[in-house]
């Protein structure tokens, strides 16, 4: 990943909104939810939801099908993972003991869910 490129990832997670709406996209895996979902689990209204999936999906950090009459929005997993793995990518400096941590927390997340997508 390129640091344009991450700096419009960040900058798009840089916002509770938009993080709330992120981090719930990426429990709810790769089926997805529709963006009325969305909003009600949230709690935002409609426009203001629109802006944040816009935001998200250019940060390349969501996608979205049509399903019928409803958009289904899911986490980019392949974004997600690519933006971790360019903010771990000079982590340690020699010293593993200080991103072990990281990698048990990523194990244990993986685990817990069954797998990762």
């Amino acid at each position: 990943m390129e640091i344009k490129s991450a700096v419009t990832s960040l900058g798009a997670l840089a916002h509770e909104g938009r993080l709330s709406v992120f981090r719930l996209l990426v429990q709810a895996g790769p089926q997805g939810l529709a963006a009325g979902e969305v909003a009600r689990r949230v709690g935002v209204l409609p426009n203001t939801l629109s802006a944040s999936l816009n935001l998200l999906s250019q940060a390349g950090l969501i996608n979205s099908r049509r399903d019928g009459r409803s958009i289904i929005y899911t986490a980019d997993y392949d974004g997600m993972r690519s933006l971790l793995a360019f903010l771990m990518e000079d982590c340690c400096g020699g010293a593993p003991e200080i991103c072990a941590p990281l990698m048990a927390l990523a194990s244990q997340c993986c685990a817990a869910e069954g797998s990762c997508a």
